[in-house]
């Protein structure tokens, strides 16, 4: 592969020697931390010296893991790079356990006494946000025992993860179909995406058949892996003593429960318009019979643009102008400094993410295709490149990452913006306007009605455990066909290999992760809208938001922003506008 359309991992380290170098002077460092045990509350200064030293060492290790774990993407299938991302997990996991007393030992010291640390000494005011973080867990962290016994099991509860992923990205081979030519395809996770594109329907069909054969030999094994996952969430939710492993999950970033539930409510109290754009996907297919493979396909047939990277690097440029100069140049470092990564290679992790350290390029990491889709991910990626730059730029190490809960909008965000710029850049191109409003409506609908409904099954899996209810293949596949079927209603077959999908889904081990995308994507377009509309100081506050951090609570920094996560009236406004958006398709299909 050339070397120009590969990532420079030399921000990070030079080569693999200098990596090992850093790995065993960090792996050196460990020692360092055992002589502040039981001395935290000394003083204000020995307890700034601790969280300095820690968050030094976490920083060092940090780095070392990231340098590992995009060396293995680039290609799983490479030893020495397994090697060395197993030793950076193994590491993470021996700081893990060397500071398993901090969290305990900081939570003895009275609240009365932390105060008056922070009172006292200016240099902890840094850490105020940090530390009022780590206090709020005092109902939930363990005796300094229990701590470093669940430190010390770290690897094994991520091993459910690891196995599927190389089972899904190395191990799993995929047959060959026949192209619309009769060319013969070997496909792999990224031209299994492509292919049910395709605007021949016996593509899609033995596209979608030969895919999900794979999965279906394994199943089994799958469920068995996917069951140690929920139950490891159930497990530490118990011991830490949460109602459930999603109340656990949201803790994290102090998120209620009552914002996943308003999701859940609202998206499902308006599945009729995924219905109506359903029947109007098999309308225009003009079939008997909808399947889920006709379900990506542009309704009009085959796109009428393609996208080269070179294309989609000046559209990138243009469509996201209105977010500024200073956007701009960041985007333009991105594609300067070899953030990308971005043809697809034998042995590469598939799929699309956005990675990358406190002293590190944020890089990006592609299977590029010439298509629109693949340009939507482009600026997507963008997204989360551009929000980890801005922070690190603007924070300190402490607070130098962002929620988990905000990371979706800075990406779709984005999203949004190519699609307004698309639709003014062909306005009165009819084939083109209505591929670009199929595209949004495809987009929506995979977004928030796709991942509410994974989230809905994720929550599902986690409840069955918990009330005892065995989590085989059987009972996942009836489950998970039971909702397909109630979001996408009777009109499309959803008694048919759909009801695998849950195996082949990465997410599901990320433990409450994918209701983000849906909520990301309805703030984005909140953001987006006051952008494109120029609103006073909307573009600015945006920025702020950006450059942010983790210095407060998410749900704060957005209320800062301008926008309350809590209420049902985002997500609603998100419907709003694809509701807006299927009738203006629907009115262009018949202006002949």
């Amino acid at each position: 592969m050339d070397p120009n359309f590969q990532w420079d991992l030399t921000s990070l380290f030079a080569d693999d020697n200098e990596w090992q170098e850093a790995y065993d002077k960090a792996n050196k460092s460990l020692e360092d931390i055992e002589p502040f045990k039981g001395t935290l509350g000394q003083s204000s200064e020995q307890l700034l010296k601790a969280i300095e030293t820690l968050l030094a060492i976490q920083r060092q290790i940090t780095n070392i893991y990231v340098y590992s774990h995009l060396k293995n993407d680039q290609d799983q299938t490479n030893s020495t790079y397994q090697e060395m991302h197993a030793k950076a997990v193994q590491l993470y996991s021996q700081f893990g356990q060397a500071v398993a007393f901090f969290n305990p030992e900081l939570l003895s010291i009275p609240q009365e006494t932390l105060a008056q640390f922070i009172e006292e000494n200016d240099a902890l005011k840094e850490y105020e946000q940090y530390l009022d973080d780590a206090t709020r867990y005092r109902p939930h962290v363990l005796s300094e025992q229990e701590e470093l016994l669940l430190a010390q099991a770290s690897e094994i509860f991520g091993s459910p993860s690891t196995t599927f992923g190389m089972l899904n990205n190395a191990d799993l081979k995929f047959p060959e179909i026949e192209d619309e030519e009769g060319n013969k395809v070997q496909l792999t996770h990224s031209v299994y995406g492509k292919m049910l594109e395709s605007s021949n329907r016996r593509v899609r069909k033995d596209t979608f058949e030969a895919f999900y054969s794979v999965y279906d030999q394994f199943k089994n094994t799958i469920a068995s892996i996917l069951n140690s996952e929920i139950k490891t969430n159930n497990y530490r939710a118990k011991v830490r003593k949460f109602d459930s492993a999603r109340q656990a999950s949201l803790f994290r970033n102090n998120i209620p429960e009552a914002v996943y539930d308003t999701l859940l409510n609202t998206v499902g109290e308006r599945l009729e318009l995924l219905h109506r754009y359903v029947n109007l996907r098999k309308e225009l297919l003009n079939v008997e019979q909808l399947e889920m493979y006709d379900m990506y396909t542009p309704l009009l047939g085959d796109a009428p643009i393609e996208v080269t990277y070179e294309e989609a690097k000046r559209i990138t440029l243009e469509a996201l102008a209105p977010l500024g100069e200073e956007y701009h140049q960041i985007l333009q470092k991105a594609f300067d400094e070899q953030w990308i990564d971005l043809y697809e290679n034998k042995g590469k992790r598939s799929g699309a993410y956005s990675s990358g350290s406190y002293d590190s390029k944020p890089y990006i990491l592609m299977n590029w295709q010439d298509t629109v889709n693949w340009l939507y991910t482009l600026v997507h990626e963008l997204g989360h490149s551009v929000h980890s730059y801005l922070t690190r730029e603007n924070q300190p190490y402490v607070y130098g990452s962002y929620a988990i809960f905000l990371a979706e909008i800075a990406s779709t965000t984005n999203e949004n913006l190519l699609t307004d710029y698309l639709l003014k850049e062909y306005k009165g191109n009819r084939e083109v306007e209505l591929y670009i409003l199929n595209h949004f409506l495809d987009g929506l609908k995979g977004t928030v009605f796709r991942q509410t409904q994974f989230a809905e099954f994720e929550h599902l899996m986690h409840e069955s455990d918990a009330k005892g209810i065995p989590l085989t293949q059987e009972y996942l596949s009836q489950e998970y066909r039971r909702i397909n079927e109630k979001y996408y209603g009777s009109g499309v077959n959803s008694d048919s290999e759909i009801a695998l999908e849950w195996t082949r889904i990465p997410h599901f081990y990320m433990n409450y992760y994918v209701f983000q995308y849906a909520t990301g994507f309805a703030a984005a377009t909140a953001f987006s809208k006051r952008i494109l509309d120029e609103e006073p100081e909307a573009l600015d506050k945006y920025l702020t938001f950006l450059k942010s951090g983790c210095s407060q609570y998410p749900i704060e920094t957005m209320k800062q922003a301008g926008l309350d996560m809590t209420q049902a009236d985002y997500i609603d406004a998100t419907l709003d506008v694809f509701e807006q958006r299927l009738g203006e398709f629907e009115d262009l299909l018949h202006s002949k």
